[in-house]
């Protein structure tokens, strides 16, 4: 039964030393009376003898010296405290309960409890070690603080453990995640612990982020006490990676009907398309290419949650609720706007809706010239943040402000190529390649256009477009090397030259550090992870890689080109031998508007399915690769894929060979 704290003094001994009464805080005299009123409170209901707290708190001083220094003690300690505090007679002592309520006394309590929100509340008082603050030079103390710390942490510990079990029964996972985390703060080396961080991602739906930590967990045993996990956290790991994954984003329910994403804990965003108001449908590149950049803009705050501007723009010409977006790509807010352009003119109106109320939150509109579009966009990026969060610091605002280009038509063939660039057909790339290089031509600082520029010449690879390969990595090269000189701090330009020195190039490692700048700098950037994931895949690292796949698909739900980023989830399961999932990863790619021919996708299927004992499926993939490119080859592979490892090269080699790949 837990104790109703109605004494007149209340002392708090978890994390630092507090004593109060009724008139607030008391100042006890010395440290020593600090330690002898711990000792007594944690050892409550039973009486101490005087010659164990004379030989605890004096144990250095001859035998005489410590009892009167004790006797002393205890007639200062009655005097701050009151007499009824101290009970006994002239040989043991004892703190009276229903004068002094410690929080030790009901923490033990309420861990005895054992229910749901007793171990809440029990969570809540472990504040810290016991009194952290009060160091007393005695051997004797010294000991049995540190053997009393390491008993109330097993009790807090053991406490978590079972709340976490309880939150996860009820279906909390990310309250029951709170709670693990807690629980590894305070031992790191707890696998029970980390075991309820694993399971209460999975329940969360959060698999990759399970697996990763996992194999994070993997590596620390390892370092720090050169050992391998229990059976126990072995089993939940095998568990995890044979449960059945999602075939398409969170956002879309078992039918293919929109299901519903919870937010993030932090402020969260989607921007959706603007209308265009300019009586002109070829300007709607521009009304687009405003939009892209207030979501760049937004994405470089480290404190928002910002959705890609695939998945906004998958509502683009529709009339939908603005709860229904929230719902559907898990954000609190939503941002609407229009945009009129006229000779050298524009005006933007834009307005910020709550979407768990439907309320407009903020509305406006900024009228300028055509040569202050850069401006415009920052001030509406900042009323945007100033609503949502306000608290950010001015200096993170100040650093989301960027004038990429002097050249107003740079800039304007810098958006008709974004156009193009997403019509995602080997016509409009070579067109949104040709934008690109025009605008270059008209400004040779402008990052941006080199960056898209060798996205284009990555998207000719994957798709089998080249016909001059060795010209098509020398300019890569040439492409990305300029576009990361020219700014190093745009993650757009840092991931997507990182990502095309790594699998064009094929040069892993240089791809790798850049796409990790781009992250440092970008975390809200879905390209960035999409781009980190295939490159981690071919380093070798699958876990790594699916983890980052995951974080692309939670920030781009909507993203039309999903089956790219359920190819990159194949390749990484194939590299690591798990040629089921691998397959079924691919499988479902294959499935998707738009996946049916997609050149990586079919070579992943072919490789897993055979490999995995599926002939069949595996020479129905192949067939339809062949249809699609003929002069594939295993001789030529290389051509195709980079793979770090030279056995998962080999295996990727052995799969399209069983499935029917002539040499």
């Amino acid at each position: 039964m837990v104790r109703d704290p109605s004494p007149r003094l209340s002392l708090l001994l978890l994390g630092r030393f507090d004593l109060s009464g009724p008139d607030g805080v008391i100042d006890l005299p010395s440290r020593k009376l600090a330690g002898l009123l711990t000792y007594l409170a944690c050892t409550v209901p039973r009486p101490q003898r005087r010659e164990t707290l004379s030989a605890l708190l004096w144990g250095s001083h001859f035998d005489l010296q410590a009892k009167q220094n004790l006797r002393q003690a205890l007639f200062r300690l009655r005097k701050v405290l009151g007499q009824d505090a101290l009970e006994g007679d002239g040989e043991v002592v004892s703190l009276n309960p229903a004068a002094v309520a410690s929080d030790v006394g009901r923490f033990e309590d309420l861990v005895r409890d054992g229910s749901r929100d007793a171990l809440r509340a029990a969570a809540e008082l472990y504040r810290g070690p016991l009194v952290d603050d009060v160091t007393i030079s005695e051997e004797g103390w010294n000991e049995w603080l540190t053997a009393e710390r390491e008993r109330l942490l097993e009790l807090a510990l053991g406490a978590l453990l079972g709340l976490g079990e309880q939150e996860l029964a009820a279906g909390c996972a990310e309250y029951a995640l709170k709670v693990g985390q807690r629980a590894i703060a305070l031992n790191n080396m707890r696998e029970d612990a980390h075991r309820l961080i694993v399971r209460a991602l999975t329940a969360a739906g959060r698999r990759a982020e399970a697996l990763k930590h996992y194999q994070n967990l993997v590596v620390m045993l390892k370092r720090e006490l050169n050992a391998e996990p229990d059976e126990a956290t072995k089993s939940l790991a095998v568990e995890l990676r044979s449960a059945p994954s999602p075939s398409r984003s969170p956002a879309v329910g078992q039918n293919g009907e929109p299901g519903q994403i919870d937010p993030p804990n932090k402020p969260s965003i989607a921007v959706l398309s603007f209308q265009n108001l300019s009586g002109e449908p070829d300007q709607e590149y521009f009304a687009d290419g405003i939009v892209e950049d207030i979501i760049t803009a937004l994405s470089c705050f480290r404190s928002l949650f910002v959705i890609s501007r695939n998945s906004s723009f998958a509502y683009k010409g529709r009339i939908v609720d603005a709860k229904q977006v929230g719902r559907e790509l898990g954000v609190r807010y939503v941002l609407e706007g229009s945009v009129r352009k006229s000779g050298t003119r524009v005006r933007i109106g834009g307005q910020l809706i709550d979407t768990s109320t439907g309320a407009h939150l903020w509305a406006d509109r900024f009228d300028g010239a055509l040569e202050d579009i850069f401006d415009l966009q920052d001030r509406i990026t900042a009323r945007v943040v100033g609503v949502i969060a306000p608290r950010l610091e001015q200096a993170e605002i100040e650093r989301a402000k960027r004038k990429p280009t002097q050249s107003l038509d740079a800039y304007d063939y810098y958006l008709r190529g974004l156009a193009s660039f997403y019509q995602v057909t080997r016509e409009s790339t070579r067109e949104a390649l040709q934008l690109f290089r025009r605008a270059i031509d008209l400004d040779a600082d402008f990052a941006a256009p080199h960056a898209m520029a060798v996205w284009c010449m990555a998207r000719y690879k994957t798709l089998g477009w080249t016909t001059d390969p060795a010209y098509d990595v020398a300019e890569t090269e040439r492409l990305a090397q300029r576009a990361v000189q020219l700014d190093r701090n745009d993650a757009l330009s840092l991931s997507t030259a990182g990502f095309a020195l790594a699998y064009v190039v094929g040069d892993p490692d240089r791809g790798a550090s850049l796409v990790d700048r781009a992250l440092a700098l970008n975390p809200n950037l879905a390209a960035a992870w999409h781009f980190s994931g295939f490159v981690r895949a071919y380093l070798g690292e699958p876990d790594v890689a699916i983890y980052h796949l995951a974080n692309a698909m939670r920030l781009n739900p909507l993203d039309p080109l999903f089956y790219a980023l359920q190819t990159g989830m194949a390749l990484a399961h194939f590299c690591a031998g798990r040629y089921d999932e691998a397959s079924s990863w691919a499988d479902r790619a294959l499935q998707q508007p738009g996946g049916q021919f997609y050149h990586p996708a079919l070579r992943v299927a072919a490789a897993s399915n055979a490999l995995a004992g599926r002939p069949e499926e595996a020479q129905k993939a192949m067939t339809r690769l062949r249809g699609i490119d003929p002069a594939l080859r295993v001789s030529n592979l290389n051509e195709y894929i980079t793979l770090r490892g030279p056995e998962h090269f080999a295996k990727y080699a052995e799969g399209l060979r069983k499935a029917g790949l002539p040499e």
